[in-house]
């Protein structure tokens, strides 16, 4: 059984983590530095989501242009950011598939350490299995 009931669901969640996010100074100047953004494609339920250093833009407005694109399930998103499945197990096995410089990739991972720190609290919050 799926994590999320509904894309909307989805959205809901993983737009407020980013959301959360975007409202971390050091996140968004690290982004800004970095001219890094991110676009997360997410199935079952479709989820996409448009990560910029000045906005978060969610289903049909995201843009297509990013310079790391992350692609995988709702549910692997869900198990990622609680820190049950760590991001090399799931890019060697495929649940997770990345585009964009590797070295942009790695500048990406320790920014998003408060998304890792908040989800369990959120995922509580929204009555999701942890």
């Amino acid at each position: 059984m799926a994590v999320f009931e509904s894309t909307a669901a989805a959205e809901r969640v993983f737009g407020t983590l980013f959301r959360i996010l975007l409202e971390d100074e050091q996140f968004t100047s690290q982004l800004r530095s970095g001219g890094l953004s991110i676009l997360l494609t997410q199935t079952n339920p479709d989820c996409v989501l448009h990560v910029s250093a000045d906005a978060l833009r969610v289903g049909s407005q995201a843009p297509d242009d990013a310079t790391i694109r992350i692609r995988m399930s709702s549910d692997t998103a869900h198990q990622l950011w609680l820190g049950k499945l760590m991001m090399p197990t799931a890019i060697a096995t495929g649940r997770v598939r990345i585009r964009g410089k590797v070295a942009r990739v790695l500048e990406l991972v320790p920014i998003l350490r408060p998304a890792f720190d908040r989800y369990p609290e959120l995922a509580i919050e929204e009555g999701l299995p942890v």
